[in-house]
């Protein structure tokens, strides 16, 4: 290896790292302060934080990593063109794309690591992640109350207290709301005091109030009967429920399948879902075509068999048939298809659900497959976009090249999520919506690089500053007389 291509690799490795850790950890903050509620006053163990935050941290490198290239590229060649070492290798013969070959080469690397990071390694972290959030929200030994507010972690209760001691964990003002039962009967407890905890195995809710009422509402089965409300009073009211009514409605199957998959499980998983949506379109198109749409009175309308086509169907013009018959049969198939329609309207919503869930999970299947190609792709086109423009703004450190960098990662990211989004809501093909970004990256970055190669002056101020004095000077030259003297007697 030349002394050239180890000084470029030295002056390219060092801010690389800076920027990738320094990007990451904003991005950790951020994962930080979204996580903070689930984190905070649950008695977890530091090696579970930590887990937590390793696997944040995994996730957060496909989008860290396009921007930490980016902004290490501008800065590199920004210096290297800042101290002239830049010229220097041009003076001594050296093209850009030669000088570029070492870094280049290291792009590429990061790139296919890149795409076994995120194929292999966020796919597991994910699920982790996923993992260890569902334990934290199941772990509940101890219930924290906000005073004054309604606390809506139990399905079916709504509790509000006025303070929480934070030593022995009393209530007082207790007020619930359960609408647990279900004929729609609500019972409305008040209580000066009171504990509520659950049980060492986690399987039951203890509820213990002190000094209060209980006033229970109940509803009749005929509507005209009027509701009646019974109350009685209390000194101590113990109650206990079985926990699973409480974590039944959290699951880990809230978040999406696709994110936990590598490509060939992604593979497997769209295999099946069109399977699925196969199955779901012909369970609610057939049985609306054979029984619903084509399906009308013959008694009132005959099919001669003289209209029997080759295929077997039978071919029926209405408007030939209904003015030959009376009012009341007309009235009668007109009111029996209106009644098919609005069946097969109900049967159609009805199947329906299950084919837009499939749906759903394959364009996000779809697109989480694709996401995996892009990743090393855009690395290398930011790598191609950084490092042409480093070399023509010569201009290294912190200033210029945050600035630039920020403007080219929020349009990639703007175009990235529209993309994306377009295609997880169907409008686009996946293929489309999530290659986009590549697709506008592209001729941007062929562009730099021949600027930069020809020594262009695309960013350079006193470039522009000396054309602008030269535009003025040859419209001025191209003034009329009378026009020069009425600027002069202004001035």
């Amino acid at each position: 290896m030349k002394k050239i291509h180890k000084l470029v690799l030295k002056a390219y490795l060092g801010p690389l790292l800076a920027v990738f850790f320094i990007v990451q950890f904003i991005l950790m903050m951020n994962f930080v302060w979204r996580y903070i509620d689930e984190l905070t006053g649950k008695g977890l163990a530091a090696s579970t934080i930590a887990e937590l935050l390793v696997c944040g941290s995994i996730n957060m490198i496909p989008l860290g990593l396009p921007l930490a290239m980016l902004l290490s590229a501008i800065m590199t060649m920004g210096n290297l063109g800042e101290n002239f070492e830049l010229l220097a290798m041009k003076s001594a013969g050296l093209s850009l794309m030669r000088i570029l070959r070492p870094l280049i080469v290291v792009t590429m690397m990061v790139s296919v690591g890149s795409f076994f990071v995120q194929n292999n390694l966020v796919p597991y972290s994910n699920q982790r992640m996923y993992d260890i959030l569902y334990d934290i929200k199941e772990q509940r030994q101890e219930l924290k109350f906000q005073d004054g507010v309604f606390f809506d972690g139990l399905p079916d209760m709504s509790i509000r207290v006025g303070h929480q001691d934070p030593q022995t964990g009393l209530l007082t003002d207790v007020l619930i709301y359960d609408t647990r039962e279900a004929n729609g009967n609500m019972t409305t407890t008040l209580a000066d005091s009171g504990y509520i905890h659950m049980s060492a195995d986690k399987t039951f809710l203890y509820v213990t109030l002190f000094n209060g009422r209980t006033y229970e509402h109940t509803r009749n089965s005929q509507w005209y009967d009027r509701n009646t409300m019974r109350q009685h009073e209390f000194s101590r009211q113990d109650g206990s429920f079985p926990i699973e009514k409480i974590t039944s409605n959290s699951s880990s199957k809230q978040y999406s399948e696709s994110q936990t998959r590598n490509m060939v499980e992604l593979e497997e998983l769209m295999d099946s879902l069109h399977i699925l949506i196969d199955r779901s379109t012909m369970a609610a198109y057939e049985p609306l075509l054979k029984q619903q749409i084509f399906v009308r009175d013959t008694t009132i309308i005959p099919n001669p068999d003289t209209l029997l086509d080759r295929s077997g169907y039978r071919a029926f013009n209405h408007y030939d048939s209904l003015p030959n018959l009376s009012m009341r049969s007309r009235a009668k198939v007109i009111s029996s298809a209106a009644g098919a329609a609005r069946t097969a309207q109900s049967a159609y919503t009805f199947d329906e659900h299950s084919s837009k869930v499939a749906i759903t999970q394959l364009y996000r299947a779809e697109t989480e497959w694709h996401r995996k190609l892009t990743l090393p792709i855009s690395i290398l086109l930011f790598f191609m976009i950084g490092a042409p423009l480093g070399a023509i703004i010569k201009k290294g450190g912190l200033g210029l090249p945050i600035v630039i960098s920020v403007i080219f990662f929020v349009f990639y990211y703007v175009v990235s999520t529209s993309g994306e989004k377009m295609a997880k809501e169907g409008t686009w093909e996946s293929l489309y919506g999530m290659w986009l970004p590549v697709v506008v990256l592209t001729p941007i970055s062929i562009y730099l690089t021949y600027k930069a190669t020809d020594d262009s002056s695309l960013l350079d101020m006193d470039w522009y500053d000396v054309r602008i004095r030269r535009m003025r000077s040859a419209i001025a030259k191209r003034l009329p007389k009378w026009l020069k003297r009425g600027r002069k007697h202004r001035k």
